[in-house]
C-alpha cells in the first residue's frame, strides 16, 4: 500500500431545512391559526483523531465529504429532522490547513482530539413563529441556512521522539528492527526503504520512546532529489536525531563527507531541523577493515562523541538506547 501523507479534500456541512407554512385545520376549529414547524439543522463536519489510522489512505480516492441536510418543518408545529453529522477519522499528527488561504486550522497531536470544522446550517423558522397580534395569519416561513464549504489540505507528520537519518544503505532499517518491533523491508542495496516506519523502543531503565525511520537522503534532497525529501516532514517533530553512517563506506580522503552531506540537506530543508540535537553513530563495525576509517572519522569529529555499533550483530545497541534516553530526559521541550 502506498504511504499517503498529503491530501486535498472538500468538506461541506448540511443545509438547514426550510420552515413550513401551514395552518391548523380541524373539525369545529375553522380558524386554528398558523402551525408550521421549523426546519431541522444541517449536519456538522467533525474531525477526530484515531490511533487506528496511520496514513491518509482513505482520502486517496474520496475527495468530497458532505453531511446530511436537515429536513423541512411540517404542520402541527412539527420540527424537521436534523441532518446526520459526518465524523471523519484522521491519524494523530495531522495538520489541517485552509487550501485557499494557507491558514493553519488545527494541528492534531493527540489521540481522541475532536474539532467541528464546518457547522451545519440553521433550520428556517416556520410560520407559527411569526404569528402576532397584528399578523395572525402569516403566510411565509424562513428558508434554511446553507451549510459551510471548505477546501482543505491535510498533511501528516508522524509523531516520534527520535528520527533516524543517513545516506541510503546506512543500516537505518536494520537498526529500527533491532531495537523495536518494527519490521521494515531490509536489503543490501540503496533505497530499500520506500515509506517511513515507526517503532516503539522499550528499555529496562527508562520510559519507552518512539523512533521514526525515513528513506535515505542523498545530495540535493532539499530540492526534491531522491525519495527522502517527501518524508522529511516526519522527523520535523522529533526531539533528537540519530545520524547513522556506514563505517565501511567512509572516504579516507574526506571522512566527514557523508556526515556533512546529510547535515547540509537537513539545514537547507529546515534550518531548525539542522540544529536539532544529533547522536552520531557509526554502523557496521562488524565489517572487516573498518578500524582505520573509524579512527579517521572520530579524529575529524574533534570533541563530538561518536558511538559505534553493529545493528546486524546487536553490538553497542544498549549504549545507544541509553544515550538516546539521556537526550530525551534532558530535553523536555
Amino acid at each position: 500500500m502506498k504511504f499517503i501523507d498529503e491530501a486535498l479534500i472538500t468538506v461541506q456541512s448540511g443545509n438547514g431545512g426550510s420552515g413550513c407554512v401551514s395552518f391548523r385545520r380541524e373539525k369545529f376549529i375553522p380558524r386554528g391559526g398558523p402551525d408550521g414547524g421549523d426546519g431541522g439543522k444541517g449536519g456538522d463536519i467533525t474531525f477526530i483523531t484515531s490511533s487506528a489510522r496511520r496514513t491518509l489512505q482513505q482520502f486517496r480516492n474520496k475527495k468530497h465529504f458532505k453531511a446530511k441536510n436537515g429536513t423541512a418543518g411540517q404542520g402541527a408545529n412539527r420540527t424537521g429532522k436534523s441532518g446526520e453529522s459526518l465524523l471523519i477519522e484522521i491519524p494523530p499528527g495531522t495538520l489541517i490547513t485552509n487550501a485557499e488561504t494557507g491558514e493553519l486550522i488545527k494541528d492534531f497531536t493527540a489521540d481522541g482530539e475532536r474539532l467541528v470544522l464546518a457547522n451545519g446550517g440553521r433550520g428556517g423558522q416556520g410560520n407559527a413563529r411569526f404569528k402576532s397580534a397584528t399578523n395572525r395569519t402569516p403566510r411565509f416561513a424562513q428558508p434554511g441556512e446553507p451549510g459551510q464549504t471548505f477546501e482543505l489540505k491535510l498533511e501528516l507528520k508522524l509523531l516520534a521522539d527520535v528520527g533516524l537519518v543517513g545516506l541510503p544503505n546506512a543500516g537505518k532499517s536494520t537498526l529500527i528492527s533491532a531495537i523495536s518491533a518494527a519490521r521494515p523491508k531490509i536489503g543490501s542495496y540503496p533505497f530499500t526503504t520506500l515509506t517511513p516506519s515507526l517503532g516503539v523502543v522499550h528499555t529496562d531503565w527508562g520510559e519507552p520512546f518512539v523512533v521514526a525511520d525515513i528513506p535515505g537522503l542523498i545530495e540535493g534532497a532539499h530540492t526534491g532529489t531522491g525519495l527522502g525529501i517527501q518524508f522529511l516532514r516526519h522527523i520535523e517533530r522529533t526531539r533528537v536525531l540519530v545520524h547513522l553512517i556506514d563505517a565501511g563506506d567512509i572516504d579516507p580522503a574526506d571522512p566527514l563527507a557523508a556526515f556533512t552531506t546529510i547535515n547540509r540537506e537537513l539545514t537547507l530543508y529546515n534550518e531548525a531541523l539542522g540544529k536539532r540535537p544529533q547522536i552520531v553513530v557509526l554502523n557496521k563495525i562488524d565489517l572487516p577493515d573498518t578500524a582505520a576509517a573509524i579512527e579517521k572519522f572520530t579524529y575529524a569529529c574533534d570533541d563530538r562523541e561518536v558511538l559505534t555499533i553493529s545493528a546486524r550483530e546487536g553490538i553497542g545497541l544498549n549504549k545507544l538506547k541509553s544515550k538516546i534516553l539521556i537526550y530525551l530526559d534532558t530535553d523536555k521541550t
